[in-house]
């Protein structure tokens, strides 16, 4: 097995390289190509703006091993922004095309009285069952941090929702795959259970 986190320039990486040590199970930190397309189970965590993260993912060579992966069916962890850049775009700064592997867009939060970014622990609601959520139960909170949220086209993606104003999912999952917008590395228990989730999970 061979867990990699893929850094491209942004991101909490040695945060997630740490909560995998707590769970038990190293993993490499890496922005190669070559050694994205090596890995077994590979994470793409982010924080900042989608455009960016485009490109600088495309700048490094990146967005070809990323997807490829995907397709492969090895397993995927995206969180914050690498649950967005899934999508087909996001709207920050205007649309900008994403992975497009889930079909949907990348919205902010619409103005009303909640403080925008959505920052802080919330709960999650479970909408489908996921082995990557295996001893979580309804209701677990998890911290966030973000301005902008994926709206799926189909909804039989929605892991979870969570409610800041509008209820928004706050996990996908399909397969192999699962991203989350809350961040797990800053979750405590629930979000090292997470992490192991992942770690052992098989295609």
């Amino acid at each position: 097995m061979k867990i990699v986190i893929v850094d491209y320039g942004s991101g909490n990486l040695r945060s997630v390289q740490k909560g995998l040590e707590r769970a038990g199970y190293p993993s490499v930190v890496s922005g190669s190509p070559v050694v994205v397309s090596d890995a077994s189970h590979l994470v793409v965590p982010g924080v900042g703006a989608f455009p960016d993260c485009m490109r600088n993912l495309d700048a490094l060579h990146l967005l070809k091993p990323i997807s490829e992966a995907i397709r492969a069916g090895k397993p995927y962890l995206g969180i914050c922004l690498g649950l967005q850049i899934l999508f087909t775009e996001g709207m920050e700064f205007g649309p900008h095309p994403g992975l497009g592997i889930l079909p949907g867009t990348v919205v902010r939060f619409p103005e009303n009285e909640l403080k925008v970014p959505h920052m802080g622990w919330n709960q999650i609601r479970i909408e489908k069952k996921s082995p990557f959520l295996e001893g979580i139960p309804d209701g677990a909170y998890f911290y966030f941090v973000h301005s902008y949220y994926g709206d799926p086209k189909e909804n039989d993606w929605v892991t979870t929702t969570t409610e800041y104003g509008v209820r928004f999912p706050s996990s996908v999952s399909r397969d192999h795959l699962f991203a989350c917008q809350f961040h797990p590395e800053k979750s405590q228990q629930m979000g090292l259970k997470l992490l192991s989730n992942f770690a052992r999970f098989r295609s």
